[in-house]
């Protein structure tokens, strides 16, 4: 009887039990590269704001005929990107051209049919989650002699707290499933939009397995998706590096939108303070990219009435996940509560809109009755 593998779950920690013994589950032979692959089955678990149109861009520049297989807890979402984005696979041709697009009804059959899985999840929960479906049963290799450049592969995108990750990949490599790594990214809707994300990788660079050549696969792949991708040194320090990216995010979007608000309310036309603010040493990613002001950054969610960006929940969530881990080691963030009470105020009273929101609730709280001014 082969060795069996049970996955436990409790609020910071998975813990994966094997009962002793190896493997002896038949391998799935597959040849992948990450960089010159004919037929190779690709995964993606998650079309949210983020995921969608980095799966759309994933299938758009790997070769014609990979197949792309998709899962969302919203069956309809999948089956809208397979009906945009590509062709059921069994009208590829008899030659297996064209855009082929799956949708899976599970992660786990997703996982069983791919090399290469990449999840963009909300949170903790919905990770740990999926991944307690993946791991058991433990799932057959896909080949029986594997390496850092064929093993079956995880990259996941999701912000999470590097704990949890940590976790997760031991749980991974402990139960010969694949090679895990962590790699969040940032951007927002508009880098994952135009394919100009940023993304940081957590997984060991050398250390005797074959990881300094697991980088060298995960990269090219990442930047399908990106423009820039950076290791950050071993598992979870990608999200290490996300959460205090996201955390200067979370402040530096309040204080944009608090100068703008500011500038206006004494009297400055907007076009000419955002002008001057990017030209300046105000100048952020919140107020080039995601202005709270429409009419300043083409596509951001300004522009559409705050919809369908980052979310005020998701940021909320960042903020909380960064304030874990600073109490954790000892790291004192001035800012951060009476950032996270803004931000929960904002969610209050404007639930699912873009987190750049924050600009129009100020706005309602000014006692001037300040409106965006363009063209004075």
């Amino acid at each position: 009887m082969r060795a069996g593998v049970s996955i436990r779950f409790s609020p910071s920690r998975l813990c994966m039990i094997g009962n002793g013994g190896g493997s002896t589950m038949p391998a799935v032979r597959r040849d992948f590269s990450a960089t010159a692959s004919i037929g190779a089955t690709w995964g993606f678990i998650g079309l949210g704001h983020m995921g969608y149109p980095m799966a759309r861009n994933l299938r758009a520049k790997i070769p014609e005929r990979d197949t792309l297989i998709v899962h969302d807890q919203k069956r309809e979402v999948a089956q809208k990107f397979k009906e945009e984005v590509g062709i059921a696979a069994a009208g590829a041709g008899a030659e297996g051209k064209g855009n082929a697009v799956e949708v899976s009804d599970s992660p786990r059959e997703l996982a069983e049919k791919s090399d290469v899985i990449i999840s963009v999840l909300p949170g903790p929960p919905h990770v740990k989650s999926v991944f307690g479906h993946i791991l058991h049963p433990r799932l057959p290799p896909i080949s029986e002699n594997i390496s850092a450049e064929t093993d079956r592969l995880f990259i996941d995108c999701s912000t999470i707290d590097p704990t949890s990750s940590t976790d997760i990949a031991n749980a991974v490599h402990s139960s010969s499933s694949g090679r895990f790594v962590d790699a969040p990214m940032s951007g927002g809707v508009v880098g994952a939009r135009a394919s100009t994300l940023t993304f940081m990788l957590g997984c060991p660079s050398h250390n005797g397995n074959g990881n300094g050549k697991l980088v060298a696969r995960v990269t090219p792949i990442l930047e399908l998706m990106g423009s820039k991708v950076v290791h950050m040194g071993t598992s979870g320090m990608g999200l290490a590096g996300k959460l205090a990216n996201n955390y200067l995010l979370a402040i530096s979007n309040i204080a944009t939108a608090e100068a703008m608000n500011l500038g206006i309310g004494l009297g400055l036309d907007s076009v000419r303070l955002a002008d001057l603010i990017n030209g300046s040493s105000g100048q952020c990613w919140s107020s080039k990219v995601n202005n709270p002001i429409k009419g300043i950054s083409p596509g951001a969610p300004a522009e559409r009435d705050f919809e369908g960006g980052f979310s005020v929940a998701l940021m909320k969530k960042d903020l909380g996940l960064a304030m874990k881990a600073a109490k954790e080691h000892g790291v004192e963030l001035e800012l951060a509560r009476r950032a996270e009470d803004v931000y929960e105020d904002v969610e209050e009273e404007m639930s699912g809109k873009d987190f750049s929101v924050v600009y129009r609730w100020l706005e309602g709280r000014s006692t001037g009755g300040n409106k965006s001014r363009i063209g004075w």
